[in-house]
């Protein structure tokens, strides 16, 4: 069993050579501990129990080595124990049932188109890394193998792992009514590894716009002016643009919240062109009699008019009408992200920017270039909506100016 489970972390857990010897230890000394069999699946208990036993004569890094070596033998062993079967008509409907009452769950709780798409993807997934069993014999330990599957077998970030793991919790809880514990967080963890955003200098900024024109051009100037994000961008409404105090108001951003950012000077005139543009296609609409924009929430049974409002009316709308994938009205939508997406890229590479910029990198550019003309760190985290201020502090890692005032030694 040890020389099949040697290769497995050789080939699967990408293990380095010098570390396998003592992951190979650690289980024959779990296993020697517990009197069990080396073919014995070692459950969540029994691997505290060894580990809080290994605690009191070694140090922690090997705690941790011993813990992560007998999670990946579990889930290496669990793998082995999975057969294929043929999924009855019980079970198919089962899980049918299971992802109309995800979606369900999900809109009742308000959550946004894409969070809905991305969680059916991820409970998807998972039917399919489970196969034959059924929604209601489903178990923590499945989520804790799933989980571990994506780290050894798939190869995937921390945050794409937690991204599933957050799916799985609300089928669990909102819909299977079932309440997770520690157990699932003892699956092998993908390794979290810290990321330096990529910052335009404001030469390449100015350089990008320049090779954009019409509504391209406008929204990413206001991204970069206001520090938004591109679905921000995208779903700013007539009515949060207030140009007497130079305000965007950012409805609903990442997390539900909203905030206030500052609306740049220079870009008033573009946006009030823009403006009496898009009143003509609103105009066209109401001509038309087409249905109002989509309202968030339950806005549209309280208020039934609204969308049809001009202060409602999207900033950017699309220039075709669209099919609601919720109630399936036709309706006009926001642009698509991709319409700035392509432009942009197109022009970082007329610009001849070799830098792996995106649109987001707009709003980092935002930050930095903050930070640099000496804005309180505070302020910089208000405008970009950020709730802990560890993660804006990442941009003093990437500002040129050196906010900390310390002159190298060679500059002497």
């Amino acid at each position: 069993m040890h020389a099949a489970f040697k290769d497995y972390l050789t080939q699967k857990a990408l293990v380095k050579d010098k570390y396998i010897p003592f992951y190979l230890k650690w289980v024959s000394d779990c296993c020697a501990f517990l009197n069990a069999v080396d073919s014995a699946i070692i459950n969540s208990d029994q691997t505290n129990k060894f580990l809080k036993y290994l605690a009191k004569t070694h140090e922690d890094w090997q705690v941790r080595q011993a813990g992560n070596a007998l999670r990946l033998y579990s889930y290496y062993l669990s793998s082995l124990e999975k057969k294929a079967s043929i999924k009855s008509a019980e079970s198919e409907n089962e899980w049918n049932l299971l992802e109309t009452q995800t979606r369900e769950a999900l809109r009742l709780r308000h959550r946004s188109y894409s969070t809905e798409k991305t969680y059916i993807a991820w409970l998807r997934s998972f039917r399919g890394y489970v196969y034959d069993i059924k929604p209601s014999q489903l178990t923590s330990g499945n989520i804790q193998d799933f989980l571990s599957y994506l780290a050894v077998e798939r190869k995937v970030s921390a945050s794409t792992q937690n991204q599933a793991l957050n799916a799985l919790i609300f089928v669990y809880r909102h819909v299977l009514e079932k309440e997770l514990g520690e157990k699932e967080l003892n699956a092998v963890r993908a390794i979290y590894k810290r990321r330096l955003p990529v910052v335009l200098t404001l030469k390449e900024v100015h350089a990008i716009f320049d090779h954009l024109s019409g509504v391209q051009r406008i929204m990413a100037m206001l991204t970069y002016g206001c520090g938004l994000r591109l679905q921000e961008c995208l779903s700013l409404r007539i009515k949060d643009i207030d140009l007497e105090q130079s305000i965007v108001m950012v409805r609903s951003g990442k997390g539900d919240k909203d905030r206030r950012t500052i609306l740049p000077e220079s870009l008033k005139d573009d946006l009030i062109a823009h403006i009496s543009e898009v009143r003509g296609l609103y105009d066209q609409d109401r001509e038309k009699g087409i249905h109002g924009v989509y309202l968030p929430g339950a806005l549209e049974k309280k208020y039934p008019n609204a969308g049809k409002e001009w202060a409602w009316f999207w900033l950017f709308p699309s220039q075709s009408l669209s099919v609601d994938p919720r109630t399936h009205t036709v309706r006009r939508h926001h642009m698509h992200p991709a319409s700035l997406q392509k432009a942009f890229k197109s022009a970082v590479t007329k610009s001849g920017i070799t830098k792996q910029a995106s649109v987001h990198t707009l709003r980092h550019s935002f930050a930095t270039h903050l930070l640099e003309s000496g804005y309180d760190i505070r302020t910089i985290q208000e405008l970009l909506g950020h709730t802990n201020l560890q993660t804006t502090m990442i941009y003093t890692h990437v500002a040129a100016k050196n906010v900390l005032g310390v002159r190298s030694p060679l500059d002497k």
